[in-house]
């Protein structure tokens, strides 16, 4: 009887991002589409509840080209597009949001688990610690360790280029709260000069 290759390979970082978590959990949200991130070319959310504890739970479904060489894809036969299932955790009181996703597509013969983690940074004020872990598994392959590595590699450049699209969207969302502000600056002095005129003319009331 041949035995099936099995090997596991674990991926892990830290990032640092300089502003609040209830900002960096927004743009968590609101990550894709992304100049930064082109290889995500589609998301849908399949369910989301509020649980007895107010957490908020999202279920989505992410399409993802894999971003591997094109040998790679060769080999093992993939589809160039990847579908994602991603399972995601609110927890406003605590201010955590986390994020837990597995691949649907050729999962018989790689499962890449990934989970994400945002927190308030326990020691720099209005800062968000994200920690991120992968476990990338290949079966049944030879140089399944070999490949295992490219995979990790990949995902690292991936991180990466996640965290410029995380600034971003940010940058985005601070833009659009100015914005917001200066409109609602300008209604209410708009909204005064109004005033000011039926006071100083009553023959126009």
């Amino acid at each position: 009887m041949k035995l099936k290759l099995l090997t596991m390979k674990i991926w892990s970082s830290e990032h640092v991002f300089y502003h609040p978590w209830e900002t960096v959990s927004q743009a968590a949200w609101r990550k894709y589409p992304n100049p930064m991130n082109p290889s995500v070319i589609g998301v849908d959310v399949v369910e989301r509840s509020v649980l007895p504890t107010g957490k908020i739970v999202s279920d989505r479904i992410l399409t993802t080209e894999w971003g591997l060489p094109g040998w790679v894809v060769s080999l093992v036969g993939m589809n160039p597009t990847c579908h994602v299932k991603e399972k995601s955790e609110v927890d406003i009181e605590n201010k955590t949001l986390t994020l837990n996703s597995v691949n649907l597509t050729l999962k018989n013969l790689i499962t890449i688990d990934e989970k994400l983690v945002y927190m308030p940074h326990p020691t720099i004020k209005d800062a968000t610690m994200l920690k991120q872990e992968a476990a990338v598994q290949i079966n049944g392959l030879s140089l399944s360790s070999y490949l295992e590595g490219i995979v990790t590699t990949t995902m690292a450049s991936n991180a990466n280029k996640g965290r410029e699209a995380m600034e971003w969207v940010i940058d985005t969302i601070n833009t659009e709260v100015k914005e917001l502000a200066s409109t609602a600056k300008k209604g209410i002095t708009e909204l005064r000069t109004k005033i000011d005129t039926l006071d100083l003319n009553p023959s126009i009331r």
